[in-house]
């Protein structure tokens, strides 16, 4: 399929100037390119200056990376975001009230809409959760729901990230670029802003705090510099300012989880964590744990402190849990989703396993606990080989793996040595859940895959980022 047959959010399917883009249009028709290019080699610039980079995993090398930057905005208009926003917080509350019930009474399960062994037999499960309540009843306190466009108005969910969803310092500083370079697109389109999720994220946060915290004190828990996600664990809490703080700088004092300053141990109500759940308590968890908080989740248990997102929110981002999920949202919301859910073979079961391997050069196959692109297949983009070896994984481990259709995502346009030419993209907005409500941020980061033809949007896979706008229609 050329990348024409693909719908394009810019210009459609058949070539005509799509309503979002046309005042942006308008501009660059009087764009001179050679202004462009410099442009968008001073952005490349601002973003080594900044200093915005990942590290890649499962290279000697281990090296950090820049994520390419795109100069063209992708452009939503204010009836689609609306539309999305409707979606996007019916399934966020659906997956809070799915966590809730999953740790206490299980009635999702006893109504026969989830099997037992789904959830009994999952890794992403915590027994060491059942029966507790977060303070303000927030599990996921901050989630990313990825997005996919086939269409005018197909969108579809393709995955919940509700464990420690990353990715907004790029949003945030993509904005922050584009305001630089270009101001006067600004003052002619629009666009929502972004600017306030620092201070939103800290409200949000602040608002699940214990019973009894007037002035709560949030801190941000980081792995540590050599994790991939390091630039935005400390962005975050700059942009906050909240301390950043490692496991060995925290400890339990009097029944409270404490972080060392220059004048001794303060205590902490608000720990807005990016360690998985296996490392955040060597007594509870991992004992090899050198990340991690002893004895934080019996605090946590307490009442004394609330983590985010809850331990345990991976059971609600599972890729076998996922393909349940228009059952969850009815059943907890009473409504139909508004957000489709891709079509999705669980390999696990003996008759979808077998329509897998028969199809398994037109699917893409994913781990149902990976992330970042890795230990996937498209089949299309497959050789022999690789089919070879994934068919002897599925074979091996079927319930370690689901598979989904080659969908058509929609393309738009990035600025290449010959001008413009479209890229498909995926989209993930950013939501934070509270017991004051919930605030989606309009837009969100938007990863395009530089490479041609290519699918894979993740940056460690070589994707790139670009400024998203939703217009004030």
């Amino acid at each position: 399929m050329s990348e024409r047959q693909f719908f394009d959010e810019m210009w459609g399917r058949g070539g005509t100037l799509r309503q979002p883009y046309g005042r942006f249009q308008s501009w660059l028709e009087g764009e001179d390119i050679a202004r462009l290019r410099a442009k968008q080699r001073e952005a490349e610039e601002v973003f080594r200056l900044t200093g915005i980079t990942f590290n890649v995993y499962g290279r000697a090398e281990a090296e950090e990376r820049l994520i390419p930057f795109d100069i063209i905005p992708r452009i939503i208009s204010g009836r689609e975001w609306q539309r999305l926003s409707r979606g996007i917080e019916q399934r966020v509350r659906a997956i809070n009230a799915f966590l809730y019930d999953i740790y206490h009474r299980q009635e999702i399960i006893r109504a026969g809409r989830i099997p037992e062994e789904a959830i009994a037999r999952n890794d992403a499960f915590l027994p060491q959760m059942i029966g507790v309540k977060p303070p303000g009843g927030t599990y996921t306190h901050i989630v990313g729901i990825d997005l996919v466009r086939t269409g005018d108005d197909q969108f579809y969910v393709l995955e919940d990230n509700a464990r420690t969803p990353s990715g907004v310092s790029y949003m945030l500083e993509n904005r922050e670029t584009m305001l630089q370079m270009f101001p006067e697109l600004f003052s002619q389109n629009r666009v929502q802003p972004v600017q306030s999720y620092p201070t939103d994220l800290r409200r949000s946060l602040a608002a699940c705090a214990p019973n009894g915290a007037d002035t709560p004190t949030v801190a941000v828990l980081t792995p540590g510099i050599y994790n991939s996600a390091y630039f935005e664990h400390a962005f975050l809490a700059d942009q906050m300012g909240v301390e950043l703080v490692e496991g060995h700088d925290l400890r339990v004092v009097d029944g409270k989880v404490a972080m060392r300053t220059t004048q001794g141990y303060q205590p902490i109500d608000v720990l807005y964590r990016r360690v998985d759940d296996d490392f955040l308590d060597p007594l509870n968890f991992n004992p090899d744990s050198a990340l991690g908080i002893p004895g934080i989740m019996d605090v946590y248990r307490a009442g004394r402190i609330t983590i985010a997102n809850a331990p345990g929110t991976g059971i609600a981002d599972d890729k076998a849990i996922y393909s349940y999920m228009p059952d969850i949202v009815e059943f907890y919301t009473g409504e139909k989703a508004i957000l489709e859910n891709v079509p999705t073979w669980r390999c696990s079961e003996p008759d979808a396993l077998a329509y897998v391997l028969d199809n398994l050069a037109e699917l893409v196959v994913k781990e149902v606990h990976g992330s970042g692109g890795y230990g996937m297949l498209i089949g299309p983009a497959a050789t022999r080989k690789d089919l070879a070896e994934f068919k002897a994984k599925l074979k091996a481990r079927p319930g370690n793996y689901i598979a989904q259709p080659t969908l058509s995502l929609s393309t738009v346009p990035i600025f290449t040595r010959n001008g413009l030419a479209p890229r498909h993209v995926d989209l993930r907005p950013f939501v934070l859940v509270s017991p004051q409500g919930i605030n989606i941020t309009p837009g969100g980061l938007t990863r395009v895959a530089i490479k041609k033809g290519s699918l894979v949007v993740n940056s460690s896979q070589g994707g790139g980022t670009k400024d998203t706008w939703v217009l004030e229609d």
